[in-house]
């Protein structure tokens, strides 16, 4: 990023900053691998005090959508654009050789940090990063003027720089360092760096936070008191707990009446049919799970207070979302148990909360990475006094990719006209912040891994990979997925099949099939230079 032509594009977008006042501070707060219903005001038990306060004194969007996976929804999110236009169309390793998967943000386009940065704000990061890990992709080269960041997809929450960890990349700034051996606990540092950025912000200078956690993405790691909260809590099982979930969040109108709940997932034994030594192992992986997000809902707290102390907090945008669904992976996938000893919950343990993936993404259907509504769908909360009315709901469809633009028209800056930047997809929120129910979009786009999507209005196509076969649904009257429609529409098929492809060519996207072929090819091709 660092050439002539960028150059001029921040040397122009400083120029915006001059005679522009009382512009809001934006933070935006983004949690890893929370489903849609864990949180306190979208229906759950786990206590998060916290974020429910952001909800009941701003709004909760309640068809928000992200791209289904970690690395996609970081890189939409901070550059208002598709992922694969913006270098990641997979995750954080090159596939096949082709630009739109090269693994880090390219040089085409530009975050809000880059954007708010030239135009006058301060610019902080703390927390995950995971959109490049090599020096020169890091968040201090993409405009972040101050940041404290883990760099990878996971880690151990209490030694993230422990040998045998998923990852062990830390950082300030430039520097890789460091982290304490006694007293660390990632989501409060994390929390703690974020206040400090607000409580050492020159009063004068409005700025940009990006608050990553790496809560709740296993390992499932959490102070004692917290997950000792949640003992017994989950004892009657994941079909009780999902229609306790169901039945508040109908109450509370974040699902309406006709969006019904969707049966078990298929992989998930009834509770019933379980042995007690099975219940036991299965309520403790939650109560750990539950531990996690309380903890975490503790760091917002942290950072509210650090806003409040400040004097800034109605002077603020705070957002709060999660970049993907529930996760069903399991601890066999990534760590053999014995290797992990340890008390559950402390930092010589490895759990994953597998099963209860199905309650997190109540009441849809699968998980992470899936293009259903499970894998896609976030709360999307949005405190802002001055636009936002008091615990107010949205439920028109929006997307990751309408962040950078919703911040630009915060901030009063524009997105620069320049050959070298691709154009935003997103759109700006601030119409539905204020109160407007029309839509945005006339489709959104996903695709990750083979597995795609596109939603029309009310319909929405859908597949999952290898098989590939597009279902149909109408949203309007069933968004949990139950009633596929493709074999009734097949008219309604073609049409948003076609228009899936247009807008995927338009957005980089390759048939997963020809990317894996690409990559096979070049894998072969090395190999046989070094022979």
């Amino acid at each position: 990023m660092k050439n002539i032509a960028f150059t001029a594009i921040l040397g122009a977008l400083a120029a915006q900053a001059s005679g522009v006042e009382n512009r809001p501070n934006i933070v935006v707060i983004l949690v890893d691998d929370m489903g849609y219903s864990d949180i306190g005001c979208f229906g759950s038990e786990i206590r998060t005090p916290n974020i429910d306060r952001l909800a009941r004194e701003g709004m909760s969007m309640t068809q928000f959508y992200n791209t289904g996976r970690s690395c996609p929804s970081r890189a939409a999110l901070l550059t208002g654009m598709y992922h694969h236009k913006a270098g990641m169309g997979a995750m954080i390793r090159p596939v096949g050789d082709i630009p739109a998967y090269q693994g880090y943000l390219n040089a085409n386009c530009m975050t809000i940090a880059e954007a708010l940065g030239a135009n006058g704000y301060a610019t902080y990061m703390s927390g995950k990063w995971h959109l490049g890990d090599k020096p020169g992709q890091w968040p201090a080269d993409r405009g972040f003027q101050n940041s404290y960041v883990f760099l990878g997809g996971a880690c151990n929450y209490y030694h993230p720089n422990k040998p045998g960890s998923k990852s062990s990349n830390m950082a300030r700034n430039h520097d890789y360092i460091s982290v304490p051996g006694e007293g660390f606990y990632m989501t409060d540092v994390l929390s703690d760096e974020a206040a400090k950025f607000i409580g050492e912000n020159p009063r004068d200078k409005p700025f940009f936070l990006y608050l990553a956690y790496t809560a709740p993405h296993w390992p499932l790691q959490a102070p004692a008191e917290n997950i000792a909260r949640y003992k017994g809590v989950y004892d009657r099982g994941w079909d009780w707990m999902r229609r306790q979930r169901y039945e508040r969040m109908v109450k509370s109108g974040i699902v309406g009446k006709n969006e019904k709940l969707s049966p078990r997932n298929e992989e998930v034994p009834s509770w019933e049919g379980l042995g007690d030594a099975d219940k036991a192992r299965w309520a403790r992986l939650m109560e750990l799970y539950a531990g996690v997000i309380d903890r975490m809902d503790h760091g917002v707290g942290v950072v509210i207070d650090a806003l409040q102390k400040s004097g800034q907090l109605d002077n603020t945008v705070v957002m709060f979302l999660s970049d993907n669904g529930g996760c069903r992976e399991e601890t066999k996938d990534f760590a053999d148990q014995k290797d992990y000893p340890g008390v559950w919950g402390s930092g010589e343990s490895f759990q994953c909360y597998e099963l209860w993936a199905n309650l997190s993404n109540t009441p849809f259907r699968y998980f992470k990475r899936w293009m259903h509504e499970g894998g896609i769908s976030t709360p999307l909360i949005v405190r802002y006094p001055k636009m936002v009315k008091k615990g107010s709901k949205n439920n028109v469809p929006a997307h990751l990719i309408d962040i950078m633009p919703t911040c630009l028209a915060l901030s009063s800056t524009s997105y620069p006209a320049e050959k070298n930047l691709k154009p935003l997809d997103g759109i700006s929120l601030t119409p539905l912040l204020g109160g407007s129910d029309s839509p945005l979009h006339d489709a959104l786009l996903f695709e990750h891994l083979g597995f795609r999507a596109l939603r029309a209005g009310d319909w929405k196509i859908v597949s999952s990979f290898p098989d590939n076969k597009w279902q149909l649904y109408n949203m309007a009257l069933d968004r949990s997925e139950l009633n596929d429609l493709s074999d009734q529409m097949p008219e309604k098929v073609e049409e948003l099949a076609s228009l899936y492809r247009s807008k995927a060519a338009e957005s980089e996207v390759t048939d997963w099939r020809e990317v894996m072929q690409r990559n096979r090819q070049m894998s072969e091709t090395k190999t046989k230079t070094k022979k």
